[in-house]
Parts: structure tokens; C-alpha cells; sequence
């Protein structure tokens, strides 16, 4: 496979005070990912199409097509003309398949959340209950926001990259990875992590986009006990982390945030 840098340049126009310059603009890069499992085809994902394996890991993981990392017994990524596939070898008594009328016949868009899902209790099902985990240090929000800033390589010179992070609970930025869609950089964090044996509970998860259900659900399956937005959460994503024991925050800003569910992570600012 030829790497790709999740970036590209393209010729553009620009238009301001009323004259018009020729150039050049930096773009993140989207292409489909095909996910196939034991051979079969399951999911189709518009990804950036850089640390492939560690989506191929999150994904399997938080989407629960296997219940353990060591399910995986093996992984392909494989380039051709109009995508990427992604040939994950697992073992033969994982839910894929035990269960294969359950597989996605749908495209994931980049921005999707359903991604496919046919049946609305695989939509639905609750993540179990997360063990209870470290609090964070005061200003621990606060510092990992400030520093992920700086630790976005796509983001930087195009503008169109969600990012997400883990972060000790002082507040230092130790994994992030980016793509173009919010719950892609998600699940290659979280495989990052599941791959380097990295215990995702050790420390707390920050987002660069809103908190929405399926993001509650791939964190909390992971074990992940605290979940940190920029932007808003949904409705049901306060309610899944409030059922998951997961303590979720949104709006994370200088001197501000806001905690929806199970405060006792984040010490009350003295």
C-alpha cells in the first residue's frame, strides 16, 4: 500500500476585496474504506485514509463485531483505484459471524452516525456499564483542550478534521488521532490505544466535535470513563452515558464546560 498523508492540493480560486487570485489550497483527503470480516464485505466507511489499521481495530472493537482484541487474528489493508480495503481475520465465533443477516448493506458517510445499522436494537443497545476510573486534576479539561490545538497535523492547513485525543487525567495530550469524520478519528484512537495495550480507562477521551450517541457507545464499550466534547452532546447521548456510568462534558472551553452525567470525574473548580 502507498502511504498517504491525508492530504492533497488543489487548484482553486480566490475571490476577496473584489479581485480574484489563482493558487493552490491543502485538502483533507475522503475515500471510501471497505471493512470485511473473515471475507465478507460489512461496512463501506468515507475515511481519511491514514492510520487505517488503528480504524480497523477501533472499529471492530466499538461496533462490537468482536468482543475482544484478541479476536483479531489478523489484518489486510490493501489500496485500490477508488478506495481502501480493509481484510480483518477474526475468530470464528465472533457476532459477524454468528450473525451474518446483521451486516451493513448501507455506505458509512463521513458524518454519519447510523452507518448503515438495519435493525433498530443494534442501533439501540446499550454499552455496559463502565468500572469507575480516576478523577481528573483540576484545570485537566482546560489543559487538554489548549494542547490539542497544537497536535492537529491534517486540521491545521485545511480546516475540515475532527480530532480526538486521550489524555492523562493531568490533562496531558499522549494519543491523537484525526479524520474527516468525527466517529472515524473516535475508533482510531481507540485502537491506537487497544493496539499499544493502552487500558483506555486510565485516562479520559477529548473530542473536536459534538457528542452523539454512537460516540458515547464506541467510548463506553472501550471502557472509557470519561468523555470530553468541544462542542454539544445530544439528548440520547446523555442518556446512554448516564445508563453506561460514563461521565460525558460538552463545551469545553477556557475557563467553561459544562458536565452532563456523573460530575464525580471532574472535581467542582475552587
Amino acid at each position: 500500500m502507498t502511504a498517504s498523508s491525508g492530504l492533497a492540493r488543489r487548484p482553486v480560486t480566490i475571490h476577496e476585496g473584489g479581485s480574484a487570485q489563482h493558487g493552490e489550497d491543502w485538502l483533507v483527503e475522503e475515500t471510501p474504506v471497505e471493512l470485511r470480516y473473515n471475507g465478507v464485505a460489512f461496512a463501506v466507511m468515507m475515511a481519511t485514509p491514514v492510520d487505517l489499521e488503528d480504524f480497523a481495530w477501533g472499529f471492530s472493537l466499538s461496533e462490537d463485531r468482536v468482543a475482544r482484541a484478541d479476536d483479531i487474528l489478523g489484518l489486510t489493508v490493501r489500496e485500490q483505484p477508488d478506495g481502501h480495503v480493509l481484510d480483518i481475520a477474526i475468530a470464528t465465533t465472533t457476532p459477524v459471524t454468528l450473525a451474518p443477516e446483521l451486516a451493513r448493506l448501507m455506505p458509512g458517510r463521513s458524518g454519519c452516525g447510523l452507518c448503515g445499522n438495519r435493525r433498530l436494537e443494534e442501533v439501540m443497545r446499550p454499552a455496559p456499564p463502565v468500572p469507575e476510573g480516576p478523577v481528573l486534576a483540576h484545570g485537566a479539561l482546560e489543559r487538554a483542550r489548549a494542547a490539542l490545538a497544537q497536535r492537529q497535523p491534517l486540521n491545521a492547513p485545511t480546516g475540515a478534521v475532527h480530532a480526538a485525543a486521550w489524555a492523562s487525567p493531568a490533562g496531558e495530550i499522549l494519543r491523537v488521532r484525526e479524520d474527516v469524520g468525527r466517529h472515524n478519528a473516535l475508533d482510531k484512537l481507540l485502537g491506537a490505544l487497544v493496539r499499544e495495550g493502552i487500558d483506555p480507562h486510565d485516562g479520559f477521551v477529548l473530542v473536536t466535535s459534538r457528542a452523539s450517541y454512537e460516540m458515547v457507545i464506541k467510548a463506553a464499550r472501550l471502557g472509557v470513563g470519561l468523555l470530553a466534547a468541544i462542542s454539544a452532546p445530544t439528548a440520547l447521548a446523555v442518556e446512554l452515558a448516564q445508563a453506561s456510568n460514563l461521565t460525558l462534558a460538552g463545551f469545553v472551553r477556557p475557563g467553561r464546560h459544562v458536565v452532563y452525567s456523573h460530575p464525580r470525574r471532574i472535581p467542582e473548580t475552587t
